[in-house]
């Protein structure tokens, strides 16, 4: 048989080349190896306030996205979170497991509330990790495609799977994240310091997936480099190696093969043909996303069969979890 995988995108905002490279393509190459699950994770994005309709439209907009890049729904199962109830309910259960201090050392939560007053902090980004084991927990999950930023939260997820089941018996898969080598965390292009962000406050920061061609080039050619001059993966010029892992991902070449074709060339040399590879890569992605949302019966009838089937899986789950912890079931 083969290992489940699960994973998923928020719909708050853009979906960025961070997303695609980091894991929407590693799900699609990944995608004959597993069986697959996709969620699209609206819950964990109302953990900060949303606007009702742009979530509604980026919910959307998320799921095309998924199709558009080549996730197969005859493959894998996509469907939205909130239509599987057992999401929050298994969140719940994992709540009363949980420990305020491994919530509290989760790093994603100290950045994000960092320069906030304590009283303000909403809950909901406390409990995030928890939320987010119990989408990994409820369909056996034995791998988790993540990028390096979530492997804290696959980690967690394990902590409170062996917890469980040391309490109250086997009853959880034990997952292991999946994490790519190359592409693992494409970094901003204006600040490659930090990992790419569609909460960044720069739009020169990302490159959206639905970005014109005239806007991802105008955003690469701007890109942070430094003053050297030669072109070569060392991840101590962090500019130009974040430039260079973009070009490796979206061309399948190797290291030494795209610095012996770019050797004697310039910064803006590399930067002219990453934007053309870049765009050239986008611009199917694009057609078909414009299809899907200009088509949103059928997204209604493919998240529907995929929240079917999620159901019934998860379904079977909660019933041996509330056995196992003494919960009456509804007769």
């Amino acid at each position: 048989m083969k290992k489940i995988a699960f994973s998923g995108i928020q719909p708050s905002g853009v979906i960025h080349i961070g997303n695609y490279l980091g894991a929407i393509n590693q799900w699609v190459e990944n995608q004959d190896k597993f069986d697959n699950i996709f969620c699209v994770v609206d819950l964990h994005a109302i953990t900060v306030p949303q606007n009702p309709k742009e979530l509604k439209e980026n919910t959307y907009l998320t799921a095309a996205t998924y199709l558009a890049a080549g996730v197969d729904p005859k493959k894998s199962i996509i469907f939205v979170q909130s239509h599987v109830p057992a999401h929050s309910e298994l969140a719940w259960i994992l709540n009363t497991s949980s420990k305020l201090g491994e919530l509290y050392r989760m790093t994603q939560f100290k950045s994000k509330t960092a320069n906030a007053k304590k009283d303000s902090i909403g809950t909901g980004l406390l409990t995030y990790p928890t939320l987010m084991a119990a989408d990994i927990l409820l369909y056996n999950t034995n791998v988790v495609p993540v990028g390096n930023d979530q492997k804290q939260h696959v980690e967690l997820t394990r902590d409170l799977a062996q917890r469980f089941n040391k309490t109250f018996g086997k009853t959880f898969v034990v997952p292991e994240p999946l994490i790519r080598k190359a592409g693992a965390r494409i970094m901003g292009l204006d600040n490659p310091e930090n990992k790419m962000s569609k909460s960044s406050t720069s739009e020169n920061n990302y490159i959206a997936i639905t970005d014109s061609p005239e806007t991802i080039r105008k955003k690469i050619m701007r890109a942070t480099t430094d003053s050297g001059k030669t072109i070569k993966f060392d991840p101590k010029r962090k500019g130009l190696y974040n430039l260079l892992t973009i070009y490796q991902i979206f061309s399948g070449k190797t290291e030494d093969q795209i610095e012996k074709h770019f050797a004697g060339s310039g910064y803006g040399d590399l930067k002219k043909e990453l934007a053309n590879l870049v765009i050239d890569k986008l611009s199917p992605i694009q057609e078909k996303i414009n299809y899907y949302m200009k088509n949103k019966k059928l997204l209604d009838k493919i998240l529907l069969e995929g929240a079917k089937k999620a159901n019934k899986i998860a379904k079977k789950t909660m019933k041996n979890i509330k056995n196992k912890i003494g919960l009456i079931e509804q007769k």
